[in-house]
């Protein structure tokens, strides 16, 4: 089985970064991180974006809020975060905590400064096959993964393992923009491992640790793993029990080193674009 690794795919988006800034003189896209309390994954998450925008030679700023902030304060930031014209794009880390309407901040966001493509306005795009907007980044990262080491979407059966509005049903829109023949599978597909089996690319987006084996993986699947968990041994893992489908599987990503480090370069080429630069390539 060929790992697919992320490094190599980060690497040409930083490369076709780097080229759209080549002689920009214009100023430097700024990214700001919006954080509401300290969980350990929004702080891994956080300081890898900020990592990969400077590397990309971009800024970030981090706006930080406390877990028991109310919504009103919550809101009255977030607009002037929204309104800053020092601030090209936000990130805005979810879930928020319970007091905040969530709905209602994924509302008001900008979306020309939606990177993550959490808007409705973007959303509305993604479903309606409009690459105008900004797509959920690690939705397509996984078809940047693809389309980096040379896998075919165009007429695959790609299944998709998760329903959510983070990955899996715009996910589901991105591979129908490719030609591919889709199916979305959740808790209630019947026959699960049977599904999954006949798919020639399949995507777990479940959000369980290690539950994709190999009797959801047919002879000679690709397999691209975007879940980030922590096993029982206490050790960050995927959706996919990398070692059980590597005799069936022809390729597959590992967490971590997947495509997580692709999520965060799609975030920069996204800043980018939201700053109105060309970018060559794209």
């Amino acid at each position: 089985m060929i790992e697919l690794k992320g490094a190599g795919v980060s690497a040409k988006i930083k490369d076709q970064v780097r080229a759209a800034l080549d002689g920009y003189e214009g100023p430097v896209p700024t990214l700001a991180v919006v954080r509401v309390g300290e969980k350990p994954d929004d702080l891994s998450y956080e300081r890898g974006a900020i990592k990969k925008m400077e590397a990309f030679g971009l800024r970030a700023r981090s706006f930080t809020f406390p877990q028991d902030i109310s919504d009103a304060d919550f809101k009255t930031a977030f607009a002037a975060i929204n309104r800053d014209e020092e601030i090209t794009g936000i990130l805005l880390l979810l879930p928020l905590p319970q007091q905040i309407r969530q709905k209602e901040i994924e509302a008001m966001i900008d979306p020309k400064k939606d990177l993550d493509g959490i808007s409705p306005a973007n959303l509305f795009r993604v479903f309606a096959g409009d690459a105008d907007g900004f797509a959920p980044c690690t939705a397509e990262a996984v078809v940047e993964m693809l389309k980096a080491n040379g896998i075919s979407i165009t007429g695959k059966r790609v299944t998709i393992v998760g329903r959510s509005m983070v990955v899996g049903k715009p996910l589901s829109m991105l591979m129908l923009r490719e030609n591919a023949t889709v199916t979305v599978c959740h808790t209630r597909t019947a026959d699960l491992p049977g599904t999954c089996r006949e798919a020639e690319i399949l995507v777990a987006a479940a959000g369980r640790a290690e539950m994709i084996d190999d009797t959801f993986v047919g002879d000679g699947a690709v397999v691209i793993d975007v879940g980030i968990n922590v096993n029982a041994e206490g050790k960050l893992c995927g959706d996919v029990d990398f070692e059980k489908i590597r005799k069936k599987a022809a390729m597959a990503t590992p967490v971590p080193g997947g495509v997580g480090a692709v999520t965060t370069a799609v975030l920069a080429r996204h800043l980018v674009r939201a700053a109105g630069i060309p970018i060559p390539g794209i």
